[in-house]
């Protein structure tokens, strides 16, 4: 019989490892579609020259940023379209993408010069602890933007409103030192599907409505937000990470249900309240932790059918005889641990007194 521990390390290696876990793959594949159309584009058109207001705008962005030594191939007299890491241009030489990563020695502000780069697509920025500041009002001119993914920065401030007037379908400014409230200005983004503000200081509320689209990720972990789960249409949401934050109420009838296509659930660390004793899962979820609750009744009978990685309702209220058989075999006690009065497989016995 495998142990809850085993199941959580299993889990926590995929979600750790960025080729495998669902919640990273998006941004990735949209940089690489961007690097394979680049070179296509390279290939065809190698003579373009980058564009002369757009070369200008990234010389500013290294300045800005101290001319850190990881960027020495950019040179005002050489094409920035060949400028390493990663900028890409289309074939009339704007610069429609641009990667910073593993600036290790940069201390610096988040450059406004990235805002006048104005036919950018998408924008990462990973692994630059030095990066600091708010994201300057200059992004606002980023209405081409299509994915921001940030992360791994100590940039701080608020989650910027303004960035509700780009074209956002990817939005990632994680594991930074954010603060406030997540703005519903986000909730104007008609093709926003993939929101991940986790690892922050963010606090209020989760405003209704931030996701639109198919094949939706929100994922709000590890901040201090307060206040209920907000109702809104979770039938086309593959991951919910609301995990370690200051969550209350009863989100069982419009987050769970058989027919949900959801795969990830995690509401662990939170202060939830309700019976889940009636509770229908998605028969699709591979990862389900509600563990560090408030949760009463009984374990529902409904997850004898679904076939969970990663499953743990620990350190709850739970009570009453765990449902046996079927998929329910593979889940260890520390699964269960720390409950009211739970008991059978994998616990003690039931005492038939009760």
């Amino acid at each position: 019989m495998a142990s809850c521990h085993l199941a959580k390390a299993k889990a926590n290696a995929m979600a750790s490892s960025k080729p495998l876990s669902p919640s990273s793959l998006l941004p990735l594949l949209s940089l690489l579609l961007l690097v394979l159309c680049s070179t296509n584009i390279a290939s065809s058109s190698a003579a373009t020259d980058c564009d002369p207001d757009d070369r200008a705008a990234l010389l500013r962005v290294k300045s800005q940023l101290g001319d850190p030594v990881r960027l020495s191939s950019w040179q005002p007299s050489t094409n920035c379209c060949a400028w390493e890491p990663a900028v890409f241009c289309n074939a009339a030489g704007r610069v429609t993408g641009l990667a910073l990563y593993a600036l290790s020695e940069l201390k610096a502000p988040v450059p406004a010069a990235l805002g006048d780069l104005t036919a950018l697509e998408i924008l990462q920025i990973e692994s630059v602890p030095g990066l600091s500041g708010p994201i300057p009002p200059s992004f606002s001119n980023l209405t081409r933007l299509r994915d921001l993914d940030i992360n791994g920065t100590s940039i701080s401030g608020p989650v910027p409103a303004f960035l509700s007037f780009a074209n956002l379908s990817t939005l990632v400014i994680a594991n930074s030192k954010l603060a406030g409230p997540i703005p519903a200005a986000l909730a104007a983004l008609p093709n926003l599907r993939y929101l991940d503000l986790s690892g922050n200081m963010l606090s209020g509320a989760i405003p209704p409505g931030l996701l639109h689209g198919s094949f939706r990720f929100l994922v709000l972990s590890n901040n201090r937000l307060t206040g209920k789960i907000p109702p809104d249409d979770y039938s086309d949401v593959d991951t919910v990470d609301l995990s370690r934050n200051r969550l209350t109420g009863d989100p069982t009838p419009f987050l769970f249900g058989i027919t949900r296509p959801a795969v990830k659930i995690d509401l662990s660390w939170n202060e939830l309240e309700f019976d889940m004793t009636g509770v229908s899962f998605p028969h699709h979820l591979r990862f389900l932790d509600l563990s560090h609750n408030k949760i009463t009744g009984s374990v529902a009978k409904s997850l004898m059918d679904v076939n969970l990685e990663h499953f743990d309702v620990s350190y709850n209220e739970l009570c009453g005889e765990i449902p046996a058989g079927r998929l329910m075999a593979v889940h260890g006690p520390d699964c269960y641990a720390q409950n009211k009065c739970l008991c059978g497989t994998p616990l003690p016995p039931c005492d038939t007194a009760m």
